[in-house]
């Protein structure tokens, strides 16, 4: 049983680590804070608003989990609890540990309810 979630959550956290490290490249970073200089007037002419971005961001957080775990509502969960997360530490209420493992947390409250 212990190998079946050690599976698991290895998984989640490699997913969370190619999407919040490999795929997130330096434009969804910036763009997904609305408080980044992109988003200027003059800057963010032809940038898409940060909303793009934190929802593309966390789509792709929420099909990590959909494509580990297999379940749909999990993939939406994490969508929505990643977003928030990202959105907390933008705003400034969190850093950028906090945020972390308020992440590993969410993957580890997964493998609690399978």
């Amino acid at each position: 049983m212990f190998e079946f979630y050690s599976e698991i959550i290895f998984q989640l956290l490699v997913g969370h680590a190619l999407a919040d490290f490999a795929l997130q490249h330096e434009a969804m970073g910036a763009g997904k804070n609305r408080h980044n200089v992109i988003h200027q007037k003059k800057a963010g002419q032809f940038f898409p608003a940060w909303y793009y971005w934190m929802s593309s961001h966390a789509l792709i957080h929420g099909g990590a989990v959909y494509i580990v775990t297999g379940s749909l509502i999990f993939g939406l969960v994490e969508t929505v609890l990643h977003g928030l997360i990202d959105a907390t530490k933008c705003e400034g209420r969190i850093n950028f540990h906090q945020d972390q493992a308020l992440h590993v947390l969410c993957k580890i409250g997964y493998c609690c309810f399978i």
